[in-house]
């Protein structure tokens, strides 16, 4: 039985080692250093292995006096593995900590086990390098440009001047999984992929022409795991040496050619000079365009120091690492081959932008929708038509039982719809909600706020009644914003976020006696407003939609409404879909629309047209404080307006005048 003590296990590279370990050693013991706080992903790491039982956590610290394990809890070991480093080149002299002193821990330890020691090292040993760099080259006088390349070289260098056993591994870089493409974070040349899928949106035969800007060398992370296994087990290898890394050095024109072709973006078809974009890309740009450069990589979510080594100043010959591997049959894929693996992972569980693409499927297939008052009128219709097109719905409103009833209709016909009571006006039912709701589901692509209160009195029956603007505002604004904001950092970190508010036409109109009302839904309008300028570059949108009147629970109070023309839920629906679909600023009637124009334009007549409106309309029996309803007698000017929205001359003035949305 052989006995292994592993370093850095839980890493990326790490695991894939000891996955390749169990495979290929059916007796290894293996003992995993890791941290307190890191032995639930340990548990779980060990779990997914079919031969996990075999893994066994040491808990200690790189970087604690003695790897912070007591003498007598470690284990004998016959080969210690050193995998943990922090690779890592935006990091500053802090990782002197890890890759230097915690190397020199381990060599203590394997000096105390008389173990051998497998360093994993770097080509990064190699500095600034100019030509051929070999396996049995070291110190050539070298230059460090990042904290990364020194510690590394450092660490190297304590291995080498130990009177230990060891061997050393030097890879390149390295990528995903040559076959599932897996990779657990943005490094290296993924940072340049965004850049590509935007480059994708093009014809994919336009002809491109790219700056020639040198050679770079990329490996996947399954090559330097297997070839690591297998070294560690070739006897009379020990004092050495070996770059795992491709062969041949691979130009960057290659390089963006086999991700372009897997993007389907446009692929280079000629190389030009590339000395004056070098001198671009270089953090030792022509004074005056430092902070412009940086602008653009910051929007690209590239770092700076990824420009400056682009390329490598070294070729690394392989030739010993090849000769020993020769009969293994372990040997460097081509990029090109594995190139799309790489692509088609990132792009489906990395890309930072993912949550933006809408399902083959149609646009709100496997969409997370909330839905506020969701359990009558425009709300429950919008639940029913979002879920009907593949979206889970999240029903919010605070009676239960008519949820429940919604989301049982949506689950008879097969939707996906959940119930969620709450008060949106409370924050403590609002936070709880959200929190739920996350938890439950994962996350939340859309939020509808549909909820409302309208109260209908003119304001010489509410000089008594702040609080008719309290309660409208509590719900119809303050509620709102409330899950808006609840909202918010969630969908920052996914990088997507689209939110839907439900106005009223009677914003741009201020149809007298919904002073209250209309106040809110217009408080509603603006914060939208600000708040897309804010956020529109963390991908998260607003629509607001401005209702005609639609026959709802809502406006049976207002007897004026009960001959009027009226939309049916469904219609408005119909509007919300399209805004959580197309995602315009607005969505909006043609009333609505010259209303604003009419505002805008002739501001005294449009005040004079609320004033006459006013006067040939009363208050309802119940808004004067009348104990007796006194039906109102219809007002000629109001009435007229509602009836022209289902009018045909409005319907062929629409076409002309179609609303505001962009």
């Amino acid at each position: 039985m052989a006995t292994y003590l592993v370093t850095g296990g839980t890493g990326f590279l790490g695991r894939h080692v000891l996955a390749r370990l169990l495979a290929t050693r059916p007796d290894a013991e293996v003992h995993v250093l890791v941290r307190r706080e890191s032995v639930p992903k340990f548990e779980a790491l060990a779990g997914s292995m079919p031969s996990g039982a075999r893994l066994h956590a040491l808990v200690g610290d790189l970087t604690a006096s003695d790897l912070g394990v007591e003498p007598e809890a470690i284990p004998e070991a016959d080969h210690i593995i050193h995998l943990g480093a922090i690779y890592d080149l935006t990091a500053g002299d802090e990782q002197a900590a890890t890759n230097v002193d915690g190397t020199e821990k381990v060599v203590a330890l394997a000096r105390r086990l008389d173990a051998t020691l497998h360093h994993v090292s770097s080509i990064a040993v190699a500095g600034d390098h100019r030509g051929t760099f070999t396996e049995n080259d070291f110190d050539l006088g070298q230059r460090f440009p990042t904290p990364y390349h020194r510690t590394k070289f450092e660490a190297e260098q304590t291995v080498r001047k130990s009177d230990i056993r060891w061997r050393t591994y030097r890879p390149s870089a390295i990528v995903g999984d040559s076959v599932t493409g897996a990779i657990d974070k943005i490094d290296g040349p993924y940072f340049f992929f965004p850049a590509l899928a935007r480059l994708g949106a093009l014809p994919s035969g336009l002809p491109l022409v790219v700056p020639d800007l040198g050679d770079t060398n990329l490996v996947p992370v399954d090559y330097v795991a297997a070839a690591i296994v297998e070294l560690v087990h070739r006897p009379g290898l020990d004092g050495r040496a070996f770059h795992l890394v491709s062969p041949r050095p691979q130009p960057l024109r290659e390089v963006f050619a086999a991700f372009a072709s897997a993007a389907g973006a446009p692929v280079p078809v000629a190389t030009v000079p590339g000395g004056l974009v070098r001198q671009l890309l270089s953090s030792t740009v022509v004074p005056g365009l430092d902070t412009a450069r940086r602008l653009v990589l910051d929007r690209l979510g590239i770092p700076p120091v990824m420009l400056d080594h682009l390329t490598l100043p070294t070729v690394f010959d392989d030739t010993l690492t090849r000769e020993v591997l020769y009969d293994s049959g372990i040997e460097v894929p081509d990029l090109a081959d594995y190139a799309p693996a790489l692509w088609r992972y990132w792009s489906e569980h990395l890309d930072p932008d993912r949550s933006r693409r809408d399902d083959p499927r149609g646009p709100l297939v496997d969409r997370h929708v909330i839905v506020t008052g969701a359990s009558s009128g425009i709300g429950r219709a919008t639940a029913l038509a979002v879920a009907e097109r593949g979206a889970r719905v999240f029903l919010l409103a605070r009676r239960k039982e008519e949820l429940d009833a919604v989301v049982a209709q949506i689950r008879a016909g097969d939707g996906c719809a959940y119930a969620y009571p709450c008060d949106i006006t409370d924050a403590a039912s609002v936070e709880r909600t959200v929190s739920s709701l996350l938890a439950d589901h994962g996350h939340v692509d859309m939020l509808v706020n549909n909820a409302g209160r309208s109260i209908r009195r003119s304001l010489y029956h509410s000089t008594d009644r702040m609080h008719d603007f309290e309660r409208t505002m509590a719900v119809n604004y303050f509620g709102a914003v409330r899950l808006v904001l609840a909202l918010l950092p969630h969908m920052r970190r996914r990088r997507f976020g689209h939110i839907v508010n439900i106005t009223t036409a009677g914003v741009p109109a201020r149809t007298p006696r919904f002073a209250a009302y209309i106040a809110s839904k217009a408080a509603l309008e603006a914060f939208a407003e600000v708040a897309a300028g804010e956020t529109l570059s963390d991908g998260i949108t607003f629509t607001t939609v401005r209702m005609p009147l639609v026959r709802t629970p809502m406006i049976a109070p207002t007897d004026e409404y009960t001959e009027a023309p009226a939309a049916s839920p469904e219609a408005a629906a119909a509007m919300v879909v399209r805004a959580l679909i197309e995602r315009p600023t607005r969505i909006d009637v043609p009333v609505s629309t010259l209303a604003e124009f009419g505002s805008l334009f002739a501001p005294s007549t449009a005040n004079r047209v609320r004033s006459r409106l006013h006067h040939t309309s009363s208050d309802s029996g119940a808004a004067r404080g009348e104990t007796e309803e006194r039906k109102p007698t219809p007002p000629a000017l109001f009435g007229a307006l509602p009836a022209l929205t289902g009018g045909t001359t409005l319907r062929r003035i629409g076409r002309l005048v179609p609303g505001v949305h962009w």
